[in-house]
């Protein structure tokens, strides 16, 4: 079974720096898109970040600059290299993979076909 498994999440201080990783099982997914979300307290899944075929890569507008996607072994492992925490990106973050591959880059949720459990990120002020 295909399975997805983040890791690398914490406790980090605003300003500071985290690698969350995904281990992607079960299948080689070079041709499938691999995203990253988001869910705060109180508020609904967002898009964080992707990257795509080609190895296009694209980012939400609060993230732009400070993280950056990355992968391992053709997808196989997805990292998100976060800098420059800030408290409000606070959140359960899970990986997402989904079978629509192109070089556009997809937002919603409902595009991706696989998820992981999610690993907390908890930034301090």
């Amino acid at each position: 079974q295909v399975k997805l498994v983040e890791s690398g999440g914490g406790l980090v201080q605003a300003g500071g720096s985290l690698r969350l990783s995904c281990a992607a099982s079960g299948r080689t997914f070079s041709n499938y898109v691999m995203g990253w979300f988001r869910q705060a307290p109180g508020k609904e899944r967002d898009f964080v970040a992707a990257i795509a075929k080609n190895d296009n890569t694209g980012y939400a507008d609060s993230v732009k600059g400070r993280f950056t996607i990355s992968t391992y072994n053709t997808k196989n492992t997805v990292f998100p290299q976060m800098n420059c925490l800030k408290t409000e990106d606070t959140a359960v973050y899970h990986c997402a993979a989904g079978r629509r591959f192109t070089t556009e880059i997809l937002t919603n949720t409902f595009a991706y076909d696989y998820w992981g459990q999610g690993t907390q990120v908890t930034v301090s002020s």
